[in-house]
């Protein structure tokens, strides 16, 4: 298994609507339910009627499309940071997972499943 490390910033957030979100930003994750709506975006681009916002993540990308009959994966990578106490905030896409750490915790993540043998690369936006 091959994991991008995606250069950048990212913010979580909870936005007010949809209206200021821009998305033909090249990283936009949006979650919308009847309680909330949820971005996941670069920290310079997060739109001015932000309600809440966590600062300071890196993105992991696990690379390949994933077929859905695949089991395991995230679980397996969210076991091994998780016994290192690094807590994680994850996307699935149609095509694969991305796994957002907190910026200071990056270093120990790749340490972590590089140990476990997941090959990491750096991928710039």
């Amino acid at each position: 298994m091959n994991i991008n490390i995606i250069d950048g910033i990212f913010s979580i957030c909870r936005v007010k609507d949809l209206t200021e979100v821009d998305f033909s930003d090249e990283f936009v994750f949006v979650g919308k339910t009847d309680e909330e709506i949820s971005l996941v975006c670069l920290s310079n681009r997060v739109p001015k009627n932000v309600i809440f916002e966590v600062k300071n993540w890196r993105a992991l990308r696990i690379e390949g499309m994933l077929d859905f009959s695949l089991t395991g994966i995230l679980s397996f990578i969210s076991g091994v940071l998780a016994d290192k106490n690094i807590g994680i905030f994850a996307v699935s896409t149609y095509n694969t997972d991305y796994i957002f750490v907190k910026a200071e915790n990056i270093e120990n993540a790749v340490k972590a499943l590089d140990e476990k043998g997941i090959k990491l690369s750096e991928k710039s936006v």
